[in-house]
């Protein structure tokens, strides 16, 4: 484990006696992302779809004196010497009487789906639950980064702006998906440095009631990541997942989330989602391979009911 901060007097350890909030801090993935031109303010205006997996990091909040926080997990490394995390800084935004943090560090750092984000996100929830604040979280995470207020409630949701602008999904099917990282890092900036092609922000976007799979796919056929071909110029790896994915059986699309490098793969069902988890960690031992899911939301089931009709001792 390591200590990223106990500057501030935080105990180096959880109490027995005190109360533990834990919150999920689930990926983001974005199904698709236009990028605009650049804005006076240096931020460039999108238009996204993101959605949340059953997999993320988690963190551990104890009230303490002072502020610290510890990051495990197999991923802990690439947070190491962060003084300044964006957790950390999500806790000084919302202020309180201090904390000792702890985060489960599942995913892959500077990845593409949001981790730093859903980290503060989760550090904003479970913060104001700790020091019984009321705050507009929404507003203070936008404070912090574009990616934050729609990690707060890490539900579908279609994102415009520069990202705080933001409208809930109706209804989305569960969708299977699998995620896969080549254990390359690539730089936000360095991808927008790139940047040759836009779509622009114009696009009319849908009602956003997706009642299955296919009725999804439908829509995504008509977008597309705009960062996908810049970060395949710096990181070439990226195209080889990409069309690792795609071949595998069971595959439905394959692209790249945010400014990468992960990908990610949708898939038929769960089945097809693991076997292709198995075939292609054997296949690419080196890279970080995953198995998760986009959770169900808003869809209306229909049962069926009973028949009415004749049966032997009559109606």
């Amino acid at each position: 484990m390591a200590i990223l901060s106990n500057s501030e007097g935080a105990r180096d350890d959880f109490s027995p006696g005190r109360a533990t909030i834990k919150e999920t801090a689930p990926a983001k993935i974005n199904l698709f992302l236009h990028v605009g031109e650049r804005r006076e303010d240096g931020f460039h205006p999108l238009q996204s779809l993101a959605v949340f997996t059953g997999l993320g990091d988690v963190l551990a909040m104890e009230d303490a004196v002072g502020l610290s926080l510890a990051v495990e997990g197999p991923f802990a490394a690439g947070l190491a010497g962060e003084d300044n995390n964006l957790v950390l800084r999500a806790a000084r935004a919302l202020g309180g009487t201090g904390a000792r943090l702890t985060l489960t560090k599942n995913l892959p750092v500077a990845s593409g789906i949001g981790g730093g984000s859903a980290d503060a996100a989760a550090a904003l929830r479970g913060l104001s639950k700790l020091w019984n604040m009321s705050a507009d979280l929404h507003a203070v995470g936008a404070t912090l980064g574009s990616d934050i207020p729609v990690c707060i409630d890490s539900a579908a949701a279609f994102m415009e702006g520069r990202g705080e602008i933001l409208r809930p999904i109706e209804a989305m099917p569960r969708v299977p998906m699998l995620l896969v990282n080549p254990g390359v890092a690539v730089a936000t900036k360095d991808v927008f440095a790139a940047l040759e092609s836009r779509t622009g922000v114009e696009m009319k976007l849908p009602r956003g009631r997706f009642e299955d799979t296919a009725d999804l796919l439908r829509f995504l056929e008509s977008t597309r990541n705009d960062l996908e071909a810049p970060a395949l110029k710096l990181q070439p790896v990226i195209g080889e997942v990409l069309k690792a994915i795609a071949a595998l059986p069971g595959a439905l699309l394959a692209r790249m989330s945010g400014s990468g490098a992960t990908c990610f793969g949708i898939f038929a069902d769960d089945d097809c989602c693991q076997r292709a988890a198995r075939t292609l960690s054997q296949a690419s031992p080196g890279w970080w391979v995953a198995p998760t899911f986009v959770p169900e939301n808003g869809i209306i089931h229909e049962t069926g009911g009973q028949d009415i009709g004749p049966s032997d001792t009559g109606l």
